[in-house]
């Protein structure tokens, strides 16, 4: 075989060596791309039985070896326009996305300087809410919320007592906040001083608050629950969005809709 027939098949070759790399990356992004689209469905359940194991803790209706899907199915469902706080059709609440709604102009508000203390700028023009119900009576209310921590978008469900404003717990099912400190917020030892607070002053205006160190005694202490240490940007982010979202422009319509009809008033 001659020198230059020999050449053109030189495996060691610059173009040769471009050839395999490229073949091989193509390949791989191919299978990447194939995984990524076959598991994508899986991806979503998984999530979404996250999402719901989350509200069903928060609900204190989640049992370890009991069926999510089954517990899950005990709890009613609702979306919510939140600047009448009335329920809507048309929507499912399940499939509903709050960051997708949020980014879309046609279903979602610019949240005024003012108001936007959970620093989220948009927020979309409906919610889903999740109500348990003991008999005919309401038991307790879900409610989605977020806002912004320190580091991340905190994600997660407050619960509220059927009076609208006494707080049953609240728990986080997404947030990049630092370990050791920050992530404090998924703490049990934390959480637990949730319970029993409330929501709103005597005036009807949002009043929680995670305070700086210890809560101290007196007639706020009703509304607060203790700081984390080396977490005050954290806690202040948890103290705005519960703010934001049990205030005028989030859920505030809909939770004093609910009192008045627990009430008899509605």
């Amino acid at each position: 075989m001659s020198d230059d027939k020999k050449s053109s098949f030189d495996r060691d070759s610059i173009k040769n060596t471009l050839v395999v790399a490229i073949g091989v990356s193509i390949t791989c992004s191919v299978l990447v791309s194939a995984a990524a689209v076959v598991l994508q469905p899986l991806q979503e359940k998984n999530q979404t039985a996250f999402r719901q194991r989350i509200v069903l803790e928060v609900a204190g209706l989640y049992e370890p070896d009991a069926d999510i899907a089954t517990l899950f199915g005990g709890i009613d469902a609702y979306m919510v326009d939140l600047e009448s706080g009335d329920y809507i059709d048309g929507i499912d609440p399940q499939s509903f996305d709050a960051a997708a709604a949020a980014n879309d102009p046609s279903i979602s508000v610019s949240i005024p300087k003012d108001l936007d203390i959970a620093n989220l700028r948009r927020r979309p023009v409906y919610s889903p809410v999740y109500v348990v119900m003991d008999g005919d009576a309401t038991q307790q209310i879900i409610l989605p919320v977020y806002g912004a921590g320190l580091w991340s978008t905190m994600r997660g469900f407050l619960a509220i007592e059927a009076d609208g404003n006494t707080v049953r717990g609240l728990r986080f099912f997404e947030h990049a906040e630092t370990p050791g400190l920050g992530d404090q917020i998924d703490k049990d030892s934390w959480l637990a001083q949730f319970p029993g607070k409330l929501l709103f002053n005597a005036a009807g205006n949002p009043r929680f608050e995670v305070v700086r160190g210890k809560a101290p005694p007196g007639p706020n202490a009703v509304h607060q629950v203790d700081g984390m240490s080396g977490a005050t940007l954290t806690g202040n982010g948890v103290s705005n969005l519960i703010q934001y979202w049990t205030g005028p422009h989030g859920f505030g319509p809909y939770l004093k809709k609910m009192t008045n009809e627990a009430n008899g008033n509605g």
